[in-house]
């Protein structure tokens, strides 16, 4: 067997539903949760051996796994060694592994101001920073001093800000996997980010579905332009297909309800596709990652 050697490590076609947010999906040929940088290290220098594809799985909020499964090896970094957190004057280390909201709770409570405008964004930090985590309210890149990376043939590297791009939900990194980042922010009193945080809370839920429902956003918006408003105006709201809909406070919002399939999302994502192009001429994006 491929990755013989990593027992310890990898499970064999273990269903990856679970392990997203949307709860949609099919299995890995291998999913690998590797204990320590080394042995990270090891299992992609013998991936790139043996041609094996990898793909990195942080908190699963912004994938769409299909139904068939994934090739491959999928990784995800949710060992303890991958997320530390370290406060040093007024910078925060933090391993890809840690939960944004962790961090955002660590910053709080050390004074350091910024994070608190991210409250209520899932996810981990390793994804937020490549996607560049945020919305109007605030972005994660905009906190970023460094970011340590390890390539397709495990071997590390380190960008420093003036090396870093960041743009709306995007980043300069390309690297296969961000190991941890450093973050950079202002000392505040602990009152006046709780009452950011609070407001940041209330502005982010407002907007969104209802707390009990399975949702993520479909699409980026353009230019200033928001998805939801074109959807709407396509006549598209509250579009169901399958058991998949759109969310009645937030077309741009899909709810997968139980039982939702890749292929009822899927469609639903190629009708709104088509609908928007046809009438607006605008070709959508999309915000979610499919695998």
């Amino acid at each position: 067997m491929a990755l013989g050697r990593f027992g310890e490590i990898c499970k064999v076609k273990e269903p990856l539903a679970p392990y997203t947010h949307l709860r949609i999906g099919g299995p890995a040929d291998y999913l690998v949760q590797p204990r320590s940088e080394d042995e990270l290290a090891a299992v992609l220098r013998e991936c790139g051996a043996e041609n094996i594809p990898v793909r990195v799985l942080g908190g699963g909020g912004n994938v769409l796994i299909r139904d068939e499964g994934v090739r491959g090896v999928v990784l995800r970094l949710s060992e303890p060694a991958f997320s530390k957190l370290r406060v040093e004057g007024n910078r925060i280390e933090a391993g890809a592994g840690a939960g944004l909201s962790r961090l955002i709770s660590e910053a709080a409570h050390h004074s350091l101001a910024g994070l608190e405008l991210l409250v209520g964004i899932p996810g981990t930090v390793g994804g937020a920073v490549r996607c560049n985590a945020g919305d109007r309210i605030g972005e994660i890149g905009q906190y970023v001093s460094s970011v340590v990376v390890l390539d397709s043939q495990g071997e590390t590297a380190t960008h420093e800000r003036d090396e870093l791009r960041f743009a709306y939900r995007s980043s300069s990194i390309d690297e296969l996997v961000i190991l941890r980042a450093q973050f950079e922010m202002e000392r505040d009193s602990a009152e006046a980010i709780v009452k950011r945080m609070r407001k940041a809370w209330i502005q982010r839920k407002a907007a969104q579905p209802l707390t009990f429902q399975i949702s993520v956003r479909l699409f980026k918006d353009i230019r200033g332009i928001e998805v939801s408003s074109l959807i709407e105006q396509a006549g598209m709201s509250q579009t169901k297909v399958g058991l998949a809909e759109l969310s009645e406070r937030d077309p741009n919002c899909l709810i997968a309800h139980p039982g939702t399939t890749s292929g009822d999302v899927l469609r639903l994502i190629d009708m709104i596709r088509s609908r928007v192009s046809e009438q607006f001429g605008v070709d959508l994006e999309l915000q979610i990652s499919i695998w």
